[in-house]
């Protein structure tokens, strides 16, 4: 009942105020002694422990595997020039060059930014057979792959907003 309550909560408040439902903010950032863009060691985390740094609407999408209503993520339409991290750890992620438009409602990727950037896992939840994407740093769930996205990989990484941090090109 607990979790059906907070993943209500957590429905209510993406669609209500998706803006209200920020993943971390710089304090987050401080508090965070995980948190690093250039550590590439991989964190062994328990979710307790998280609990404790992570906001509840993002302890619920990064560790509990929850997912953000279509439509309401920040970066579904967000298109400038930058990086995106992994907004629990700081891991590098995505380069906006791989970014693409879709109609599927979450940010999408054709690649990650590197080859350990991301892990995978099968999923098989809600009568489904997915491959679900993980952060290669901290573990946590950032989306789904699936094999209907543009060249040069044929790969449409589907994200969650909440999970994703961006930090823009320097000009």
């Amino acid at each position: 009942m607990k979790t059906l309550l907070s993943k209500s909560i957590l429905i209510f408040c993406m669609a209500v105020s998706p803006g209200f439902c920020k993943a971390q903010n710089n304090l987050f950032k401080i508090r965070n002694p995980y948190y690093s863009h250039t550590d590439k060691n991989p964190l062994k985390i328990s979710n307790t422990e998280w609990k404790k740094i992570l906001k509840p609407e993002l302890y619920q999408v990064a560790r509990e595997g929850a997912t953000e209503i279509a439509f309401t993520g920040k970066y579904y339409q967000f298109d400038e020039k930058g990086t995106y991290y992994c907004s629990i750890c700081g891991n590098p992620l995505f380069l906006s060059t791989s970014k693409f438009a879709t109609t599927c409602g979450w940010p999408s990727f054709y690649q990650p930014l590197r080859k350990n950037s991301v892990q995978y896992r099968k999923d098989s939840s809600h009568q489904m057979e997915r491959t679900e994407v993980l952060c290669g740093r901290c573990g946590s769930h950032l989306g789904h792959v699936f094999d209907d996205g543009p060249k040069p990989t044929g790969k449409r990484f589907c994200m969650n907003s909440i999970c994703l941090e961006f930090v823009p090109s320097k000009k």
